[in-house]
């Protein structure tokens, strides 16, 4: 048996149900690049890396066009974000995080639902995620991951602490999405994933300086002739 047919095999999970070899170390590798995020280690990325790659074999075998785009790009952007996250180390000391301006969650929640829009149309007018003729909300889904998951590895690499609210909301989509695809280990992946987020935005939020907490309504002052903003 080639590697690429026992990726696609199954095993019974404790004589549950049937997982695929490809879907549980994708999973696995997904549950390790969360931790080592949580700890802003610079192996997260190259993690994540491979673990995408088993994904991308799961996804394309039970026909989730949506998914198995996303897997493609989260390997591109997780190299970008690798980059990004060595050149902040090597010039700050350390892998500094902070919260987001308003205007930046404005573009960031902006791009997550016109996204969405959009690659629905795609995939639907494609017949690309799951079967021919698939009903929208499944489509529109399998488009939220996807698009989910783009913004979230931005942010990611941004080091935006909004990134943790990005992926709860493709958790909360993603657990019946796998279920309904018989993905079960990844409806389980993501069920930890959820809680493994909730601590990360607690992390990351107390690693953050408090003026880094930008709001819209923040006083006008002048400083030395010119105005500008108070930061808390």
């Amino acid at each position: 048996m080639s590697a690429f047919n026992w990726l696609n095999s199954q095993f019974s999970f404790f004589g549950l149900f049937p997982v695929y070899w490809s879907d549980f170390l994708g999973n696995i590798l997904a549950l390790a690049t969360v931790w080592l995020a949580l700890r802003r280690s610079l192996v997260a990325w190259p993690v994540q890396i491979l673990g995408s790659v088993f994904l991308l074999i799961a996804s394309l075998n039970v026909h989730l066009g949506g998914n198995a785009a996303r897997q493609v790009v989260i390997i591109i952007s997780a190299s970008w974000g690798w980059a990004t996250w060595k050149r902040s180390r090597e010039q700050e000391g350390a892998i500094n995080v902070r919260w987001a301006n308003w205007n930046e969650r404005a573009v960031l929640m902006a791009a997550m639902v016109f996204g969405t829009i959009a690659f629905a149309a795609v995939l639907k007018w494609q017949d690309a995620s799951f079967y021919p003729g698939a009903p929208m909300w499944m489509v529109s889904a399998d488009a939220w991951i996807f698009v989910g998951s783009i913004i979230a590895m931005y942010s990611q690499a941004r080091r935006y602490i909004e990134f943790w609210f990005v992926w709860l909301a493709v958790d909360l989509v993603g657990v019946p999405l796998a279920v309904h695809s018989k993905l079960y280990f990844s409806g389980i992946v993501y069920s930890i994933f959820f809680v493994m987020v909730v601590l990360g935005i607690r992390d990351w939020a107390s690693r953050s300086k408090p003026q880094e907490i930008a709001s819209p309504l923040e006083p006008a002052v002048v400083v030395e002739g010119r105005e500008e903003k108070t930061t808390r």
